[in-house]
């Protein structure tokens, strides 16, 4: 009777337990944070992580930190991003984000991680990287033959070097001469145009051709990122123009170029002091090989048509073969003189925009130089700065500067 007992009160504690573990069991249901695992949101941002792009919310993408070798579930463990572009530097190809390549940099004894350390060619840093063959240049045909400098008959500009740099230009053809039938040495060269078989050239006006370089020579100190190009139209001996040049200061910046090589960037000429470059219209001298044959190493478009139909973009002079090539861009006059009236319709920068482009697509090259009668009449300079934003003449033509 007893053991009956026993178990009956044994019964009723087992129910009474397993009814207690029922009671804890539907308890736990509603109880926050048992009804289910928790998912796992490492930045609180209310994304799971499985589904999250930024794990640690440190604003950069977890696929990105881990090619950027940072770690992806730690916000303090952030990628580097000198330049600020969104672009870590492990992946960026220009750190300091100044337009030059590190390895450029580098190379040249640059410093990829500082964009105060760097160079600038022709206003843009990108521009130190092209060629010289791939860049056009402003040119003055007779830069020196201006009002300005008191030339009397054949004018072709009327503001002289001063206006001319100031402008944009940095290509001058330039005509050499004796400044008499009698004064023939050396410290007697000037620049002069010829304008006729009975006239000596000078006859007229000439220009001190030592001060003229000297003056180039310090704009070019105070715009170190430039690369000249001045094309001599030469009635002296070679050795009065070295000696010309040696006495002005230039000699030492004249880049010698080695026939069938490549050009040089605009870059590499200006960091070895080497940012000027001669052409004579003469054959080639090998005592003097800074002076390089102009129809050797370029060529030329015909030049001074007498209306603007008879301009051509067919090699007229030179070795049309060769990457660097003036586009004559003038006229001349009833009178057989530059034509100051019409400049301003072939300088328009709409038509010489269209005549550039069109000759570049005939070539196949861009025009290294776009040589110009009354520079001032017009946008000549306008025109190369558009070309020079584009890398093939069948890009999207940018905006007017």
């Amino acid at each position: 009777m007893k053991s009956d007992c026993f178990m009956s009160v044994v019964r009723r504690l087992d129910a009474m337990r397993a009814l207690w573990m029922a009671l804890l069991l539907v308890s736990s249901l509603f109880t926050p944070g048992c009804a289910a695992p928790s998912i796992p949101d490492l930045d609180g941002d209310g994304i799971a992580d499985v589904d999250d792009t930024d794990d640690d919310g440190d604003g950069w993408n977890d696929s990105v930190e881990e090619e950027c070798l940072t770690d992806p579930l730690d916000e303090m463990s952030v990628p580097s991003d000198v330049d600020d572009d969104g672009e870590c530097d492990e992946m960026d190809d220009d750190v300091d984000g100044d337009g030059l390549p590190n390895e450029w940099e580098e190379e040249r004894g640059l410093d990829p991680m500082d964009a105060e350390d760097t160079l600038v060619c022709h206003g843009m840093s990108e521009y130190c990287l092209r060629s010289y063959d791939n860049f056009t240049f402003s040119e003055t045909h007779n830069g020196y033959s201006t009002v300005e400098d008191g030339i009397l008959i054949g004018v072709n500009h009327k503001t002289g070097l001063l206006a001319q740099w100031d402008g944009g230009i940095r290509a001058f053809m330039l005509d050499s001469h004796h400044r008499t039938y009698e004064n023939t040495t050396a410290v007697d060269v000037r620049f002069c145009h010829s304008t006729g078989q009975f006239f000596h050239p000078c006859q007229f006006g000439e220009v001190d051709a030592f001060e003229w370089l000297r003056t180039l020579g310090s704009l070019m100190n105070n715009s170190s990122g430039d690369v000249v190009t001045i094309l001599l139209e030469n009635y002296v001996p070679a050795e009065h123009l070295e000696y010309l040049f040696e006495t002005t200061g230039l000699l030492d910046r004249t880049y010698v170029h080695t026939l069938g090589e490549a050009w040089p960037s605009i870059g590499d000429l200006v960091l070895t002091g080497k940012n000027l470059v001669v052409f004579w219209e003469q054959s080639q001298n090998d005592e003097y090989p800074w002076i390089h044959d102009f129809l050797v190493f370029s060529w030329t478009t015909d030049y001074a048509e007498n209306n603007p139909e008879d301009m051509k973009c067919d090699v007229y002079r030179g070795d049309g073969t060769q990457p660097v090539w003036h586009l004559n861009n003038w006229l001349t006059s009833a009178f057989g003189l530059p034509d100051p009236v019409r400049a301003r319709d072939v300088n328009d920068y709409d038509a010489l925009l269209e005549r550039a482009l069109l000759c570049w697509e005939e070539i196949g090259d861009r025009p290294t130089f776009i040589a110009v009668d009354y520079w001032e009449d017009g946008e000549v300079t306008n025109v190369t700065i558009t070309l020079n934003k584009m890398s093939h003449w069948s890009d999207e033509v940018p905006a007017h500067p």
